[in-house]
């Protein structure tokens, strides 16, 4: 029986700390999907505008 992780490449063997480390990234994935924040309310519409540092209205970016 395979019992390897579900993103672990088929048919190749692997190591107990590969293996350990597919597993806790699986982990990790999970619990950030039951972590995900809920969506701003009354925020700016579209995307974030601060996302790259600068605040960006308009496509106009100004630095801080």
């Amino acid at each position: 029986m395979d019992t390897s992780p579900p993103n672990a490449a088929p048919g190749k063997d692997l190591s107990p700390a590969a293996r350990r480390a597919l597993e806790e990234a699986e982990a990790r994935r999970l619990a950030a999907e039951v972590a995900a924040p809920e969506p701003e309310q009354g925020g700016p519409k579209g995307p974030e505008p601060t996302r790259f540092g600068d605040w960006e209205r308009k496509g106009i970016a100004v630095d801080f």
